[in-house]
């Protein structure tokens, strides 16, 4: 599976929340289905876990400046969460 074109297409047709605090906020609630988060998530509860609660983490293996080119923004994107994969099959990634 080509990473950058199913988070692409997971942030245009499915719910997607992205920074370390919207993240925090949907695992909590249970609303992710999956986490990614960049190796260089200043978050050491994120970055070292495999689950939060129920919901898996993917352990994305680049920047947060990396993870922010892969989904197309500008800026960097330390950690997201998939709340609704839409018409991607981002939920099939190997956490």
């Amino acid at each position: 599976m080509d990473l950058a074109h199913a988070l692409k297409v997971a942030l245009e047709t499915g719910k997607v929340r992205i920074g370390l605090e919207e993240t925090r906020e949907a695992a909590q609630a249970k609303k992710a289905r999956l986490l990614i988060v960049a190796r260089t998530c200043p978050d050491a509860t994120l970055t070292k876990e495999r689950h939060v609660g129920k919901v898996p983490i993917y352990h994305y293996d680049g920047t947060a400046v990396d993870l922010g080119q892969a989904c197309g923004r500008p800026y960097p994107i330390s950690a997201m969460a998939i709340l609704d994969p839409g018409s991607s099959a981002i939920l099939t990634l190997e956490t």
